[in-house]
């Protein structure tokens, strides 16, 4: 028996549903499958061996004193953060963005725009201010930059050479920075999380400990909490005890864990950009679409928009 019209468009349809709902079902996957670690901006001291000295710049992060007991040969110190900020209406800790003053700092160290940076400090560091200068980097729009993964025990633990004693620099001109740009991609203030709010697609992140999470101000901050609906990571989480990066597995369990998909956008924060940078380069590590704000709870607390506390 022939069908009738009305069958014979229940026929077209299923027709039509079954490649939709797999075409759907693919996207879907595609969506929730974690994303591919980014090649290249997590180092390994065999990595790092192998680049000649003349090709590359090797930040050390570390206090200056014991940059003079050791470090990797070549290797010049930036170990205050603070140079590169300034306050803001009373907020401290913001990132400086002249690039007058970038080449002016930069550029004698030996810094120029097509040398690839690779940034090392202390995996002890509760701070792990190697983070906040490879986002600061990125930010100020050097296109290669890397941490070395495990800092500089990792290279003593490899047997790998030290040198002692001063930074030897070779000073470049400054009009080799000229070519810069700032990245504007990478970095979060208030007004832009206030937004973030209605979007189904965004995370925030709140990098610091449970206890400042909860309300605890041990860094002076204008009010106790954190910002609404953020999720609570301690960014050491995503280290191992050596202070290597736990393995892809396990960060993607943990994010997983967390409610956090690869197709979120990422805002992550904690006092002032520092311990939430870390998070920052793991998050740009897996691949994903992140921003630091480094005003973070210092500019926040101070603020009118709402905070959550407990």
């Amino acid at each position: 028996m022939k069908p009738d019209s009305t069958s014979g468009a229940r026929i077209l349809s299923r027709k039509i549903r079954v490649p939709i709902l797999l075409i759907l079902s693919l996207f879907l996957v595609g969506v929730n499958a974690p994303k591919s670690p980014v090649k290249g901006i997590l180092m390994t001291p065999e990595a790092l061996s192998t680049l000649p000295q003349s090709q590359r710049v090797i930040v050390d992060t570390r206090p200056a004193w014991k940059f003079l007991l050791g470090h990797i040969p070549g290797a010049i110190n930036l170990d205050d953060w603070w140079e590169f900020t300034h306050k803001v209406k009373g907020v401290k800790g913001l990132l400086k963005d002249d690039k007058g003053f970038i080449a002016a700092k930069l550029a004698p160290l030996g810094f120029s725009s097509n040398k690839p940076i690779i940034i090392y400090g202390e995996p002890d560091d509760p701070w792990r201010t190697d983070g906040r200068f490879f986002w600061m980097f990125e930010y100020y729009g050097f296109q290669n930059v890397s941490l070395l993964d495990g800092g500089f025990i990792s290279w003593k633990q490899a047997g790998k050479k030290i040198e002692r004693g001063r930074q030897n620099p070779t000073p470049q001109p400054e009009s080799v920075l000229n070519s810069i740009n700032l990245n504007p991609d990478i970095i979060a203030d208030k007004y832009l999380i206030n937004k973030y709010f209605s979007l189904n697609n965004s995370v925030i992140i709140d990098n610091r400990t449970q206890k400042e999470f909860k309300g605890a101000t041990p860094y002076g901050s204008a009010r106790s909490g954190h910002i609404p609906n953020a999720i609570h990571i301690h960014w050491p989480e995503f280290f191992q005890a050596d202070g290597t990066l736990k393995t892809l597995p396990a960060l993607n369990s943990m994010l997983s864990q967390n409610g956090i998909r690869p197709d979120h956008k990422i805002i992550v924060y904690c006092t002032g950009g520092v311990r939430s940078a870390m998070a920052y380069f793991v998050f740009r590590y897996l691949g994903y679409k992140v921003r630091n704000y480094d005003g973070s709870w210092w500019d926040w607390s101070q603020s009118s928009f709402p905070i959550e506390d407990g």
